[in-house]
């Protein structure tokens, strides 16, 4: 996906919690969207950063921490806001150490 198509959805889908934030009545920002990259590659996940979006959700713990070590790693020459990262879904327990090392969040 190209950068200004991410830019773009991002801005969407923002522009709709927002709307749905405003018509339940509950307070602006009070809704935070959680990005699931799997499968994307980090690019993808550096142009949504840069695109204001800094939650991700992740469920394949190996494919998590290299991606997302990979941006860490890169985040001070590319100028990058920091990512918050939360391991979703189902986890195995031989996995639980690399996921406590990976993610602010197991979920």
């Amino acid at each position: 996906m190209s950068e200004s198509a991410i830019s773009q959805n991002l801005a969407l889908i923002k522009e709709k919690i927002a709307e749905a934030e405003k018509k339940s009545g509950r307070a602006a920002g009070s809704v935070k969207l959680c990005a699931v990259s799997k499968f994307h590659p980090a690019d993808s996940v550096i142009e949504a950063l840069r695109a204001g979006q800094f939650l991700f959700g992740e469920n394949r713990v190996q494919e998590a921490c290299e991606k997302f070590t990979f941006i860490r790693e890169h985040s001070q020459e590319l100028k990058l806001p920091q990512a918050n990262l939360h391991i979703i879904g189902t986890l195995q327990s031989n996995k639980v150490k690399k996921a406590v090392e990976a993610a602010s969040c197991i979920q």
